[in-house]
Parts: structure tokens; sequence; C-alpha cells
């Protein structure tokens, strides 16, 4: 994949990896749309660059959804490159007597549904193009969950088999299919959780390797040596996540 010239729309990109990714391909020469939820936010991230612009939109509303793909079809149809990366993470246990239905709802929502959503909405104008990207971001807790994250856990597997498939739905078109799987890192999301901690910059420089290569599965840090393990050693290595914070 080309480097620069792209046009990149990145959801969740006020923060965390989405920022760094954002960053990191204005950086590279391309333009770049940030979605995200807080107003003031995105005016801190546009106000950033002038290759950033932004669209706000809450991903777990398919009104909000239907919205952003007018935005895009009007102001920004020249988009190849669609990043789904915002994602959110509750922590509790299922035999909870109060069990937080409405955020089982939205980790549902923002984390695996608005991808399928996103994705296929934005397929017909990614095929207009001579070359386009999908980037899905999903999680080394795809392949070994923690035990106080099961939705979460849930949604990054399903993202994960969503990639794959998608992947195989679009391999003799125009439009290549990425997944980049990180380890834990260094976001809001994750503050007080957990150690070995690396950065969103990290990752956006591992990502760009792997971009540049067009090597479309994209194990960040020690998740290379995480599922080489899972096939060495699975019962060690899933043990060992399962109690992780």
């Amino acid at each position: 994949m080309k480097i620069s010239g792209q046009t990149v729309l990145i959801t969740g990109g006020t923060s965390g990896i989405g920022l760094a990714l954002a960053k990191m391909f204005v950086e590279s020469g391309n333009r770049v749309i940030v979605v995200g939820r807080d107003p003031r936010k995105l005016e801190t991230v546009e106000a950033s660059h002038e290759l950033i612009s932004t669209v706000q939109c809450d991903l777990g509303r398919q009104d909000e959804l239907e919205k952003l793909l007018l935005i895009v079809q009007r102001d920004y149809p020249d988009v190849t490159v669609l990043i789904n990366n915002a994602g959110l993470q509750h922590n509790y246990y299922l035999t909870e007597t109060s069990l937080p239905y409405q955020r089982i709802e939205n980790e549902i929502d923002v984390n695996f549904t608005a991808v399928v959503k996103l994705s296929t909405m934005l397929l017909p104008l990614l095929s207009t193009k001579a070359e386009a990207a999908i980037v899905n971001v999903s999680s080394g807790l795809a392949f070994a969950p923690k035990e106080n994250a099961a939705v979460y856990c849930a949604t990054k597997a399903a993202v994960h088999n969503f990639t794959t498939v998608l992947r195989y739905q679009l391999e003799k078109t125009s439009i290549k299919v990425f997944e980049l799987i990180p380890p834990l890192v260094e976001t809001a999301m994750t503050a007080g959780r957990g150690a070995g901690k690396i950065t969103p910059e990290t990752v956006a420089g591992e990502f760009k390797a792997a971009w540049l290569k067009d090597r479309v599965e994209v194990n960040v840090g020690k998740i290379k040596l995480m599922r080489a393990m899972l096939r060495w050693v699975p019962g060690f290595i899933t043990n060992k996540l399962r109690y992780s914070t």
C-alpha cells in the first residue's frame, strides 16, 4: 500500500492508538478525517494540523452512522482508507446481581456492530478507488481472553473473524483488509490496568512498517510471541492472561 496520498477515515481518533495513527498518516503525507464523540476533543485534534478534519459521531447509534455516511459521501468522497479503531472496555462479572445491560449493549454496538456496519456502508465508495483499504483494530484478548471482560474479549474475537472473512470476500477487489492486533497499550481505557504497556506511537510505527509491506495481519509487540505460544503451550498463556487486569 502507498503510505502517502491517501485520504484516511479513523474512528476513535482523538486519543490513544487512533490519534497516533492519525498523526502517523498525516506526517506521511495523507489527509485524515477523525471521527469521535467528544466535540471538545475533536476541536483540539483538528486545531493540531491543517490536514486533519473531524466529524462528530456516536458509533453506537444507527442514525449517527447513517449521518456519518452522508457526510463522507458529500464532503470526503476521496476516502481510500477506513480504520475501525473506536472501542471501549468495561470490566465486570456476569454474575453480578445488578448486571449493567446498557454497558453490554454499548460494548457490542461500538466494538463490533459499528465495525461491520461502517465497513459495509463504505464498500461502494471504496470499491471505486484503484487502491483502498479497511483496517480493523482487534486485540490480543481476542485469542486469550481475560476473566473480567467477557463482552469486550468476545467483541474483539468477533472483529478478528469478521476481518478474516471480509478479506476472503474482497481478495479479488482493489480493497485490502488489514487487522491491527495490539497488546496492552498505554491509553485512557487501560489507565490503572496491567503492566508492561507499550505506547500508541509504537503501535503506529509497527503498523506503518506492515502497511508498507502489505502484511495484512499485524501482530504488534508481545502479540507475536503470544500467538506462537498459544500454538505451543496454550494452557500456560490462557491461564496467564485470564487474570490480567
